[in-house]
Parts: structure tokens; C-alpha cells; sequence
């Protein structure tokens, strides 16, 4: 299993659920704007209909152009014409739909345009090119490593392992609607000192939450895309387990001065963290990619990513964006994709 270490999330650059600006040129409308000798990042949700490349500075847009001709270059070197996928106006701008991992990689178009001095009909031709690198990003799918403690009687006997089982079926029952399960649970028994109460034995238990259950894929309703439904879920899921300790807790109050159960829940003891992990093909990297932090941006090449870790891996017999593999250097076969 995975080392839940290992899937430790990068310092969380924007709250879940609010969209982070993932551009710096962006206007109000999703347009962006090149800047001379200096590529511009930009990120796209998979399967998202991008925000439109404009093929003028900001200052160019706003002046008045003669004769332009916009010559757009894409990430494999070939001149871009409309298809259905990208569509090009005759101002130069460029629309992608339904963005995927090959759309990837270096954007380049060159303006062409004519100044004319008025009085002597003297034409000069400028022209001018505009660098976007575009990437395409999903959302991190969430899970959450939580802990709590349990006071018992004894550190030896069987209790321990029936109240253990019996709180991993209650867990389960209470988020399995979400498609959501407990993973990796397990329990060690120690003795606290406790100021002014002396030594008493606590479980101390962790466990994950994970929105992952067999049958997931039955909450997308079919859609192509499915990266924000898990993590709905498991936002529910995490308020539910959460309200569950709580209940605990109010029951540990009421009882305080009645007898007490050996066992019960040790009041403020729920613990929660957010572990993040990427999709193949998919993974953070805080230095390339500061606009997009908290996101899982595609693998470049030379990199691939084969499961659900945050970071990329070099791999240098990688040639695409999104590679969930790297191809061994054998003649005979083919890249992977």
C-alpha cells in the first residue's frame, strides 16, 4: 500500500472548491493576452473548453492595425488551422474545446502588420510573436488520514480488537452511500500518564477515508470527466466521521459523572489531515508550475507518472505530455501512451 507519507499534500495554495486565477495575464472574460519574449502559463482543467489565446500585447489590442495575418503554431510544430476541436478567428484568437493531455506544450503565433506613413504611403511590415505554454490540470482527488484515541481497561485481551473492528464497520456504514471507504486502518495500545489521574491504557487509531469504494464510478453517471464528484463526496464524508466523534464526545459529557463506560472516546482527540494524490499522467511540482500549486498538472515530457503519486518521474524516452508510463529503450516496442 501506499505510504500515506508519501501522498502528503504540497502547502495548500487555494481552498478546495474555490477556483485559483491560473494565469497572471487573465481579464475578466478568460482572455490572455501574449507578452513579448516572455512565455505565458496557462493552465487548463481537463476536459474543460479553454480560455482563448490572443495573439496581440495588451497594448497592441487596443490600437488600431493595418493588414494583420496571425500565424499560429502548435505544441507538435505544425501550423494550426481550425478543426473541431480549435477554432481560429480572423482576429487571431484561438479556442480550444474539450481540452486534453495532448493539447499540451507551445503555443506560438506570429502578427504580422503594416505601419503606413499617411503623408508618403511608406509601408513598413512588423511582426511580432507571442509564446504561450499551456498545460493541462485536474483538481488533486482527496482523501483524509484521520486518528483518535479510546481509553480501554487493558492493553491485553480481545476487546480492544472487537471495539477496533465494530468502529471500522460503523465508519464504513456511515459513508458507504458516498461510494466512500475506510482503508488502511490499524491501532496500537499505549499507557498515558495523565496529570492528577495517573497511568491509563488508550488505542490509539488511525485510519484513512477514501472516496475510492468498489462501484465509484457509478456516482459519475457516465461523464468523461469525474474528478469533482469523488471529491464532493469525500468533503461529506470527512463532515459525517467528524460529527460522529463529536456525538462521542456530548455522550462522554452527559454521562461525566455517572459510571463511565471502560472504553470511550477520548474527547478532542479526532485528528484530520487532507493527503492529495494525482492521476496517472498527472502530478505536482511546486518549482515549474507556482501558478498552479495545489493542482495535479499533466507530465511533461521526459517525465511520466504510472499511479496515483503527486510527483512526475524522469523518464527520458518520453516524448508526450501525460505519459502514465516510460517505454524501455527495447527497438522493437512502441511508446507507450
Amino acid at each position: 500500500a501506499m505510504r500515506a507519507w508519501a501522498l502528503l499534500s504540497a502547502v495548500l495554495w487555494c481552498l478546495p472548491g474555490v477556483e485559483c486565477p491560473r494565469s497572471t495575464l487573465f481579464n475578466s472574460k478568460g482572455f490572455i493576452y501574449g507578452q513579448l519574449g516572455h512565455p505565458e502559463k496557462i493552465y487548463v482543467k481537463l476536459h474543460q473548453n479553454s480560455i482563448v489565446l490572443i495573439c496581440k500585447d495588451f497594448k497592441l489590442a487596443k490600437k488600431e492595425i493595418v493588414d494583420p495575418t496571425y500565424l499560429w503554431i502548435g505544441p507538435n510544430e505544425k501550423t494550426l488551422t481550425g478543426n473541431n476541436r480549435i477554432n481560429i478567428t480572423k482576429t487571431g484568437q484561438l479556442m480550444v474545446k474539450d481540452f486534453l493531455e495532448p493539447l499540451s506544450g507551445l503555443y506560438t503565433c506570429t502578427l504580422s502588420y503594416k505601419t503606413v506613413k499617411a503623408e508618403t504611403q511608406e509601408e513598413k511590415t512588423v511582426k511580432k510573436r507571442y509564446d504561450f505554454m499551456v498545460f493541462a490540470y485536474r483538481e488533486p482527488d482527496y482523501s483524509y488520514q484521520m486518528a483518535v484515541r479510546f481509553t480501554t481497561k487493558s492493553c491485553i485481551g480481545r476487546y480492544n480488537d472487537m471495539l477496533f473492528r465494530v468502529l471500522k464497520k460503523i465508519l464504513d456504514n456511515l459513508v458507504s452511500d458516498l461510494y466512500c471507504h475506510v482503508i488502511e486502518p490499524s491501532y496500537k495500545c499505549h499507557s498515558v500518564e495523565i496529570p492528577e489521574h495517573g497511568l491509563i491504557h488508550e488505542l490509539f487509531i488511525a485510519f484513512q477515508v477514501n472516496p475510492f469504494a468498489p462501484g465509484w464510478k457509478g456516482a459519475c453517471n457516465g461523464s468523461a470527466d469525474c474528478d469533482d464528484i469523488p471529491n464532493h463526496n469525500i468533503l461529506q464524508a470527512r463532515d459525517r466521521i467528524e460529527e460522529f466523534f463529536r456525538r462521542q464526545a456530548y455522550i462522554f459529557y452527559r454521562n461525566f459523572n455517572k459510571t463511565l463506560p471502560a472504553m470511550h472516546f477520548v474527547d478532542h482527540s479526532f485528528q484530520v489531515v487532507r493527503l492529495d494524490s494525482c492521476r496517472p499522467g498527472f502530478g505536482k511540482n511546486e518549482g515549474l508550475h507556482s501558478n498552479c500549486a495545489s493542482c495535479c498538472v499533466v507530465c511533461s515530457p521526459g517525465t511520466f507518472s504510472p499511479d496515483v503519486d503527486v510527483t512526475c518521474q524522469t523518464c527520458i524516452s518520453v516524448f508526450i505530455y501525460g505519459a502514465k508510463s516510460c517505454p524501455t529503450s527495447n527497438k522493437n516496442r512502441q511508446y507507450e501512451d
